[in-house]
């Protein structure tokens, strides 16, 4: 069996992993993190989450959004994809403001869809550049709409699926649930990689 050489995306140390008829012929992508620093990420005990917060977590979302590190994408895109590739509903990631966007260079939510070859579609866009983080519960719970459905999108009769980074208070997830329910959705579900 041939051997391939790369370096884990989080601590830089190499990673080897055996190629293998198992590997080439199933959905398995090659491991992006050592097992040092995988065990450091706590799994989390809801079903709507994969991870709890941690302070390893928190690196990690500091490199990835914050210093652009779109690579990261794939750290999670094995775990993602195992819990979201039956998913039935359509698939509608958190969008960012476009103004956010284009400072970031990419639109973090999508990119780790994308690396865990999970299919989406965007039907919301933001309307406000403040971030949920910089809120206390009740600036949160009392803000104006965060969402609006996107110039000509149509929300048809029937389940959608929200992938959100992380949930803190549920606001996010609460306002972008309102508008695709009063757009005519059937029924909203939501997920999320963390649970703050």
């Amino acid at each position: 069996m041939n051997k391939i050489e790369t370096l884990c995306l989080l601590c830089s140390q190499p990673l080897q992993s055996a190629i293998s008829w198992k590997l080439l012929l199933t959905k398995q992508f090659q491991p992006t993190i050592c097992d040092r620093c995988s065990a450091q990420f706590e799994y989390s005990s809801t079903a709507t989450a994969l991870y709890q917060y941690n302070d390893a977590m928190k690196n990690f979302l500091h490199q990835y959004k914050f210093l652009q590190d779109v690579a990261l994408a794939k750290v999670f895109r094995q775990e993602l994809h195992a819990r979201l590739k039956h998913e039935k509903a359509t698939v509608i990631p958190i969008p960012m403001h476009p103004v956010k966007q284009r400072e970031r260079t990419f639109s973090h939510m999508e990119e780790l869809l994308k690396a865990a070859d999970i299919p989406f579609i965007q039907l919301l866009e933001k309307t406000t550049t403040e971030t949920q983080s910089s809120k206390n519960r009740e600036q949160r719970n009392q803000a104006a709409s965060l969402f609006r459905l996107m110039d000509g999108a149509h929300v048809e009769h029937k389940e959608y699926f929200l992938f959100d980074d992380i949930k803190t208070t549920g606001t996010t997830l609460r306002h972008a649930t309102e508008v695709l329910l009063n757009a005519g959705a059937k029924n909203v579900k939501s997920f999320t990689l963390i649970n703050g």
